[in-house]
C-alpha cells in the first residue's frame, strides 16, 4: 500500500509533521461527524412516540434501515473510493448528512423519519474506506499508530456529543425543527471545513508523489528502473485486471468477522448494559444510564495508549489478544451475581479500556491485510461488518433480556470478544503466510 511518506522520505521533518497533524485532526473531524450522525434519531425516540404515536418496533426499524444502508453502502463505496478517491465521496456524504438532518426537520410522521434515517445511512457507508484511505495514503508510517487512535477516539467522541446536543437543544428550544436544523449546521459546517482544507485530505495527490522517486534519488537499474518501479505501482493501484481478486483472500473475511465480532460486544454494551446491570445488580437507573459513557471515555484512554503500544510493538496479534482478554474478564466479572453493584459498573466501564487499547493495532491489522490497490475495497467490505454487527447482535442481546437472562448481555459481550481475538489470530497467520509466499520474488 503506498503512501505519501515514500515521496518525503527526505523532506522537511517539521513541514512533514505538521502535514500529518493536519491530515490527522481533519479525519477525527469527519469521523466525529459520522458517528454524531449515527445518533441522529435515536436520542429523540420518546418524543417521537408522544408526538407520532410509535411504537419501540417501528423506532427499532429506523436503527435497522440506518445500518443495513450504511452495511451494504460500505462494502459498494469501497470501489467508489477506489475509483474516483477518498476526498469527493466524503463531501458527498457530508451532504447527505446535511440533507438527513433537514429530512428529520421536516418529518411529519414515521415515513418522514424512514427518509431521514435512510439519508443518514447513506451518509455514513463511505467513511471507513474514506479515512482509512486518506490516513494510509497521506500519512508518515511512524505516525500512522497514533492516527488510527484519533481516529477512533474522535468516533467516541461523537456518540458521546450526539445525544447531549440534540437532547439539550430541544428541551431549550421544544422544536424538532429547530433541533434538526442545528444538526444540519453541523454538518454543514464540517463541510465547509473539508472544503476549505481539502488539500490536506487529497489522496490522489499522494498518491502520485508517492510512485514518483524522491528528488535527487534514482533507483537500482538508473532510469529505466525508475520508470519500471513507476510502472509498477501504477499497475498495483489500477486493479481493474483483478477488481474482485480481494474477496478471494482469507485475511479481508477474517478481519470481516473481527469487525463483526467486535461490534457485536459494542452493540450490547451500547443498547443494554444499563438494564442488565439494573437486572442483575439493582443498580439505580441514574448510575447504570452513565455506564455507556463511562464506556466510551475510559475506551477513548485506551485508545491513546493503544496508539503508543502500537508504534512499539512488533506483533499485533498478542496485543489485540491481550486487551480484549482483559476486557472480557471485567465484563464476566461484572455479570457475577456476587458482585456488588457499585464494583459491576466500575467494572464495565473499565472493560473500555481493553477495547480502546485494540483499536488502533485493529486498523493497523486490517491495513496489513488489504492488497496493494484495493484499500478502499478491503475497509469498505471489512468495515460493514462492523453495521452488520449492530444490526444482528442488538436484537438478540434484547431477546436474551425478554427472556430474563440480563447476565446473557454482559456473558455474551465477553464470548463475542475471545471470539474476535481468535479471528484476529487467523488473519495474522494468513497474512504472514501471504508475505512469506512473496519474499522470493521480491528478493
Amino acid at each position: 500500500m503506498t503512501s505519501i511518506a515514500a515521496a518525503d522520505a527526505l523532506g522537511n521533518p517539521a513541514a512533514i509533521l505538521r502535514r500529518d497533524a493536519r491530515t490527522i485532526g481533519l479525519v477525527g473531524l469527519v469521523h466525529g461527524t459520522s458517528h454524531f450522525f449515527h445518533l441522529l434519531l435515536p436520542p429523540l425516540f420518546p418524543h417521537f412516540m408522544r408526538e407520532f404515536g410509535l411504537s419501540y418496533s417501528q423506532l427499532g426499524l429506523l436503527v435497522t434501515v440506518f445500518f443495513v444502508i450504511s452495511g451494504v453502502g460500505q462494502a459498494l463505496s469501497g470501489f467508489l473510493v477506489d475509483r474516483i478517491g477518498a476526498r469527493p465521496a466524503l463531501m458527498g456524504a457530508l451532504a447527505c448528512f446535511v440533507a438527513a438532518a433537514l429530512l428529520a426537520a421536516g418529518a411529519e410522521g414515521y415515513g418522514g423519519l424512514l427518509l431521514a434515517s435512510a439519508m443518514a445511512g447513506l451518509g455514513n457507508a463511505p467513511f471507513h474506506p474514506v479515512d482509512f484511505t486518506i490516513l494510509n495514503r497521506r500519512v508518515s508510517t511512524p505516525r500512522l499508530g497514533h492516527a488510527y487512535s484519533v481516529h477512533g477516539i474522535s468516533g467516541n467522541l461523537g456518540w458521546a456529543l450526539s445525544p447531549i446536543f440534540s437532547t439539550e437543544l430541544f428541551a431549550l428550544t421544544g422544536s424538532l425543527r429547530w433541533t434538526y436544523a442545528a444538526v444540519a449546521m453541523v454538518a454543514l459546517l464540517v463541510l465547509a471545513i473539508v472544503w476549505w482544507r481539502r488539500d490536506d485530505l487529497d489522496d490522489r495527490a499522494a498518491l502520485r508523489r508517492s510512485v514518483e522517486p524522491a528528488q535527487g534519488a534514482v533507483p537500482a537499474g538508473g532510469q529505466a528502473g525508475a520508470q519500471a518501479s513507476a510502472h509498477a505501482s501504477a499497475q498495483a493501484e489500477g486493479a481493474s485486471a483483478s477488481t474482485f481478486g480481494f474477496l478471494r483472500l482469507p485475511s479481508v473475511w477474517l478481519c470481516f468477522s473481527f469487525l463483526f465480532f467486535t461490534t457485536s460486544a459494542l452493540a450490547a454494551i451500547q443498547s443494554f448494559a444499563s438494564p442488565a446491570l439494573q437486572l442483575l445488580h439493582g443498580v439505580p437507573l441514574r448510575w447504570s444510564a452513565w455506564v455507556v459513557s463511562a464506556y466510551m471515555v475510559c475506551g477513548a484512554l485506551g485508545m491513546v495508549a493503544g496508539g503508543f503500544l502500537l508504534a512499539r510493538a512488533e506483533r499485533l496479534e498478542p496485543l489485540i489478544a491481550r486487551a480484549l482478554m482483559l476486557a472480557g474478564s471485567f465484563l464476566v466479572l461484572a455479570a457475577m451475581p456476587w458482585v456488588p453493584g457499585w464494583l459491576a459498573l466500575a467494572l464495565v466501564a473499565a472493560a473500555g479500556i481493553g477495547t480502546g487499547l485494540a483499536g488502533p493495532s485493529r486498523d493497523m491489522l486490517i491495513r496489513r491485510a488489504a492488497p496493494p490497490g484495493a484499500s478502499g475495497r478491503v475497509y469498505g467490505l471489512v468495515y460493514s461488518g462492523l453495521d452488520l454487527g449492530f444490526s444482528v447482535a442488538a436484537p438478540i442481546f434484547g431477546w436474551l433480556l425478554d427472556r430474563g437472562q440480563p447476565a446473557g448481555v454482559l456473558l455474551g459481550s465477553a464470548l463475542a470478544l475471545v471470539a474476535a481475538v481468535v479471528a484476529s489470530a487467523l488473519v495474522g497467520r494468513h497474512t504472514a503466510r501471504g508475505a512469506a509466499s512473496r519474499a522470493p520474488a521480491s528478493a
